[in-house]
């Protein structure tokens, strides 16, 4: 079935995009390519060499990352500039990640999808209001949602405006130091040793949710990578063209997978149709399940999370997926241009919205639903 809908040319990616995200019947996932299974996909799959020595052992412990030689980076056919990078986390360092998109890059100055239809007041501290309704999830059933569970995006950095697609100089909060350094790592073992994090894109997904067709093309520079970060549970990923009617790839990205997208590939369609449950015993991906124990925590970027923050955290993770997507906006040593040339209409983010059927309307930007 997927195949012939490639076969039909005529955008072929919205006819993808559907195909993934149909319920009933569900669809036939024996396309999507499986990168934790490169040997099943010959011809498609490249390994690819990364820069070991561009970050030593210690920078990289120190992220919650192994060894850059131990790392497994492939690259795909026709994509030129495409890194695919499997898990390369230290066991049980991903819970790290989580809770800080959870409990840490929630708290405001970040901007949040909440900001739009309630006041300051009312989304500070997101954390702390969700943990009585989170505590009750397991011993009531059809508890109200918490405002973490209708959490949708998170800004940071140089905040992006869903409204004019842009982004400005006063528009913007400290970046994380701790997601910069783990960025500016990643960058350099790609080769990009100049990468500077300026702003990032926190996506939080639940199974009925999805991303649609768009081009990351607001940044004002287009040399620099975008890096995605995926937790949780597993998600179809389609990696089409510059155009709408290129063949369109499905792939699958794991808990824990890092996504480059640069050169030619910075500036392609790409979406998410669907979330896919884990089919293992536990109720959160494997990954997620082990712990981190810090031998030398004054060292390190990475800390251990505590029992009680896990658990919240936990719960939440088993209906949800987080990504985040970081990027490079200006040049180095480049300014934004001024506020009249900077309003402008960006190609192919019009078309970004997120959907959440279970929402009602409240917690997404929706834009120019065709898909």
């Amino acid at each position: 079935m997927a195949a012939s809908v490639l076969e039909q040319g005529e955008d072929a990616f919205r006819k993808l995009f559907r195909f993934y995200k149909r319920r009933n019947p569900p669809p036939d996932f024996s396309n999507v390519l499986d990168f934790s299974k490169p040997e099943t996909h010959f011809g498609k799959v490249f390994t690819t060499d990364l820069s070991t020595s561009a970050v030593s052992d210690n920078a990289a412990h120190k992220c919650g990352l192994h060894p850059v030689r131990k790392w497994k980076a492939f690259s795909l056919d026709g994509y030129p500039g495409f890194i695919f990078i499997t898990n390369p986390f230290l066991p049980g360092t991903q819970r790290y990640w989580v809770k800080q998109c959870l409990k840490t890059y929630t708290q405001k100055p970040n901007i949040c999808n909440l900001d739009m239809h309630m006041s300051q007041i009312e989304t500070e501290n997101l954390w702390e209001k969700s943990l009585p309704g989170m505590r009750l999830k397991d011993s009531v059933k059809r508890a109200p949602k918490t405002l973490l569970e209708k959490l949708r995006w998170v800004t940071l950095g140089y905040h992006y405006n869903w409204d004019t697609k842009t982004y400005s100089a006063d528009r913007y909060t400290p970046f994380p130091n701790d997601l910069h350094a783990l960025s500016e790592k990643v960058a350099a073992i790609c080769g990009f040793q100049n990468f500077s994090a300026e702003a990032g894109i926190l996506n939080y997904y639940h199974f009925d949710s999805s991303l649609g067709i768009h081009v990351d093309e607001s940044e004002l520079d287009h040399s620099q990578p975008l890096l995605s970060f995926s937790f949780g549970h597993s998600a179809i990923f389609l990696l089409g063209g510059l155009s709408r009617e290129d063949p369109v790839t499905p792939m699958f990205m794991h808990s824990g997978d890092i996504i480059i997208m640069s050169g030619l590939s910075r500036l392609v369609y790409h979406a998410v149709p669907r979330i896919v449950i884990c089919t293992n015993s536990h109720p959160v991906p494997q990954s997620l399940t082990e712990e981190f124990r810090n031998e030398n925590p004054e060292d390190s970027i990475v800390q251990t999370v505590s029992k009680e923050d896990w658990e919240i955290c936990e719960e939440y993770m088993q209906t949800s997926r987080i990504n985040m997507t970081v990027r490079q906006v200006l040049k180095i040593g480049a300014v934004f241009p001024s506020e009249a040339s900077n309003k402008r209409t960006v190609k192919g983010q019009s078309d970004a919205y997120y959907d959440n059927h279970e929402e009602n309307g409240t917690s997404e930007i929706k834009r120019k639903k065709d898909v």
